[in-house]
């Protein structure tokens, strides 16, 4: 098993560290292109490395239901606790060879959670308006940035059983990433989750966008995405911030 595979392994186990909050990830869709190597090295902060695969780099178009989301002891509620989620990331590494996320934007219909999100963990999350709808085999996402004038809309239904990714592919080194990096106090701080393996599907995509990355001043690639896979999802422990190594 090669290095970058062990590692991966590594961070998906639970840290010691006390688990700060609680989640649910449900109705996930995984959407990515192949990308510029160099595109996504020049938007990476110091200490951060683009983290390739047989040397392609991806960047990724995420969504899904947040829910549940409360912290640590307290119970969810109506008005905070639910909301939906769209976010663009590429795959990197810190100084350590530790792999991670470092994320071009959060969309989130819920403004609370935004403020809370960028004040607290430092991630750029952005308000936008939101659904995310289901029928017995189709699943629709549609998201439009504050300020934007276009939705960006997503339609995909499963076309396998789902299962774990396995270690080694492409799947796995996309969809089995614990760490995102973020810049908190001009200072690189390493935010980390726990989780059961996803049990993700290959997804046909009847709708997709990439304005979300154009959003994001990320070059595009006009065609539909190189991969796509969904998930019915997991629940999540988040943990505190901690340095990361720059």
């Amino acid at each position: 098993m090669d290095s970058a595979t062990q590692r991966l392994l590594q961070a998906q186990q639970r840290p010691t560290r006390s688990v700060v909050m609680h989640q649910k990830w449900d109705e996930l869709f995984f959407f990515h292109w192949q990308c510029d190597p160099a595109e996504v090295q020049k938007i990476l902060p110091p200490g951060l490395t683009v983290d390739l695969f047989a040397d392609q780099a991806h960047i990724g178009i995420v969504g899904f239901q947040m829910n549940a989301v409360r912290p640590h002891g307290c119970p969810a509620v109506p008005w905070l606790s639910y909301f939906n989620e769209l976010n663009v990331r590429v795959y990197v590494r810190d100084a350590s060879g530790e792999p991670g996320v470092w994320f071009l934007s959060l969309d989130c219909d819920r403004a609370p959670a935004v403020y809370i999100a960028r004040t607290f963990f430092g991630v750029p999350y952005e308000h936008a308006e939101m659904s995310h709808h289901h029928t017995k085999t189709k699943l629709h996402l549609s998201a439009r940035r504050r300020g934007q004038h276009t939705a960006a809309d997503y339609t995909w239904s499963p076309t396998t059983s789902p299962q774990p990714t396995t270690p080694g592919t492409l799947e796995f080194h996309l969809v089995e990433r614990y760490n995102f990096f973020a810049v908190k106090n001009s200072k690189l701080v390493r935010g980390q989750v726990h989780h059961a393996p996803y049990e993700v599907s290959l997804a046909q995509v009847e709708q997709w966008s990439e304005l979300p990355i154009a959003w994001d001043q990320f070059p595009t690639t006009g065609r539909a995405p190189d991969l796509a896979h969904c998930s019915k999802g997991v629940s999540i422990e988040a943990f505190a911030l901690i340095p990361a190594h720059a």
